[in-house]
């Protein structure tokens, strides 16, 4: 008899909403993910460690480890503090960087790992991957998606802006990376996972459509849905090809070629991803994207995140080398600095006018 289901990596619990750390014990315990409460919590120096004071009474029997920053290093120093301390499980409290480096901690310790998300930045707070500093600039690792996820709305609601913002490029930037994972199926022949692409999908849809804002509730759930279903969408693939393509690489090229100078994650995703719908002569498309883009004050233009032409085009023309092997429309197009130029003239032509 042929198998007639697949198993979906993916979280016991999600707890999107207003007070929900106040029942982060109980619902660790529920879930039979710590009975005994013998927790290691990873937690940032900024939100983190704010938070640390109202969670610590309803987590008696947990040990806290501060992290440093988001780098390779600090997360083998976390996995070297916590092993062999008999923790059931170890919680990442604070934003995307304490979550990345907890789950490559956990990982290496064969421990479960719970996200509790303090902004709503990226699709990291869910996904099977951790974005870590290392000495050649920035990597990403493999690892199990974590076993629970909480956000709280009313911690969101206290975070900057900026960082819900970041959440809308990078989960409307799926829509981009999906036309890209399909052009290399018609090219190339590369198999796309219809579910990981479904789910990834309907979560850039549902953002990208939506009329809300970051100052009103219900956006602030479909966004945090939406983040957490990419992350379950790159489990299902086994990979990160359902939201990332040529938005991500000219994100890398930034990061890489102006690592003093980038912008967060989200916005260099957002303004990839609608400048990467223009190359696939899709004008209409990548002027929504630019609408929706600056509706919820995201860039559109390099200058709007202070860079000048030449250095878009410079980040542009360097974008394929950050992921070899990854076939997406720059690879396609393989244009050359003048033609780059040329396009993005047209671009930044069509969405001004």
């Amino acid at each position: 008899m042929p198998v007639l289901t697949r198993l979906i990596p993916s979280p016991v619990v999600v707890d999107i909403r207003s007070g929900a750390l106040d029942d982060l014990a109980g619902l660790l315990a529920d879930q039979r993910i710590s009975a005994s409460g013998k927790l290691a919590v990873a937690l940032s120096g900024g939100s983190g460690r704010a938070l640390r004071t109202r969670l610590a009474p309803l987590l008696p029997g947990a040990d806290w480890y501060e992290v440093a920053d988001g780098t390779i290093d600090a997360a083998v120093r976390l996995a070297d503090e916590i092993r062999g301390r008999h923790y059931d499980a170890v919680v990442a409290l604070g934003g995307g960087k304490i979550i990345d480096v907890t789950k490559y901690a956990a990982a290496r310790v064969g421990l479960p790992m719970v996200s509790v998300a303090t902004n709503l930045a990226h699709d990291g707070i869910c996904s099977p991957v951790a974005t870590l500093d290392n000495d050649n600039g920035r990597g990403s690792y493999g690892v199990p998606s974590p076993i629970a996820m909480v956000i709280d709305l009313d911690v969101i609601r206290d975070a900057p802006a900026r960082y819900i913002r970041s959440g809308i490029g990078d989960t409307v930037s799926n829509l981009s990376a999906l036309a890209d994972w399909e052009l290399s199926q018609r090219i190339n022949g590369e198999n796309v996972d219809g579910l990981a692409a479904a789910m990834a999908r309907t979560a850039g849809e549902s953002v990208l459509r939506h009329p809300g804002g970051v100052g009103d509730d219900e956006f602030l759930i479909v966004l945090a849905e939406a983040l957490v279903l990419t992350g379950i969408a790159m489990s299902i693939s086994g990979d990160t090809r359902p939201s990332s393509g040529a938005c991500h690489e000219i994100s890398h090229a930034f990061d890489l070629l102006y690592p003093q100078r980038a912008a967060s994650h989200g916005e260099q995703v957002g303004l990839g991803a609608a400048f990467a719908m223009h190359l696939r002569g899709a004008p209409e498309q990548a002027g929504l994207f630019a609408d929706v883009l600056r509706r919820h004050g995201l860039p559109v233009l390099p200058e709007d995140i202070g860079f000048g032409v030449d250095e878009f085009i410079r980040a542009v023309e360097y974008a394929p080398r950050t992921r070899p092997g990854r076939f997406t429309i720059l690879e396609h197009l393989d244009l050359t600095t003048d033609q780059i130029r040329d396009a993005y003239a047209d671009y930044a032509k069509t969405i001004r006018s």
